[in-house]
């Protein structure tokens, strides 16, 4: 009687060889081919150097830039490799923060982020987005309404009138894909560099 050990061993060198080594390389392949730019990250370059990427945010601390929302992502300490720091928009350790609405460090954390928006801008109301993290950790976008809450900050800072921020923030705003997915957004990072295009003008 033959035994099954054999035809499930070859079953499996088989199937391992198709789905976990050709299978990837071919459809690795095709996107570099059809798509290099998406396959590649999406990278963002100005002046030949890639600045960042259209699919993963960055942190802007200058009050002359326009800031995405906060990121709960973190690093190993250098210190102690047993504990975590905070690393905004750590690529390598996606995430968000754990923290329910119960939370006593997450209220105290909304409520400083808030506190500091609303003296930024008192006439208007906060947007959700600045004071919420995304659950990747990596949120590139900000709703409209987000980036032009801090319209008054980056014109101040940059010493332009606030009319002409307001107008770059309109004209950066992407509508839902197919014009039925998703929502109104605005990418930071695109912002940014069309907001230091704006100022060399």
């Amino acid at each position: 009687m033959p035994t099954p050990l054999r035809p499930a061993l070859v079953l499996l060198v088989a199937m391992t060889a198709v789905t976990g080594l050709a299978y990837p390389l071919a459809v690795t392949g095709l996107a570099g081919a059809l798509f290099p730019a998406q396959a590649a990250g999406s990278p963002v370059e100005r002046d030949g150097v890639v600045v960042g990427s259209r699919l993963i945010g960055q942190s802007f601390t200058s009050p002359g830039y326009f800031h995405g929302r906060p990121s709960a992502t973190n690093a190993a300490d250098p210190a102690d490799a047993a504990k975590t720091v905070p690393a905004p928009y750590n690529a390598a350790n996606s995430m968000g923060s754990n923290l329910g609405p119960t939370s006593a460090a997450l209220a105290e954390r909304v409520k400083a982020d808030l506190d500091a928006l609303t003296s930024e801008n008192p006439d208007r109301p906060v947007p959700v987005d600045l004071v919420t993290t995304s659950g990747s950790g990596l949120d590139p976008d900000l709703s409209p309404e987000a980036a032009l809450f801090q319209v008054k900050r980056v014109a101040k800072a940059r010493n332009l009138p606030e009319e002409r921020v307001r107008d770059l923030v309109t004209g950066q705003v992407e509508g839902r894909l197919l014009g039925v997915l998703g929502e109104p957004r605005v990418n930071v990072l695109a912002l940014n560099l069309a907001l230091d295009d704006l100022a060399r003008k």
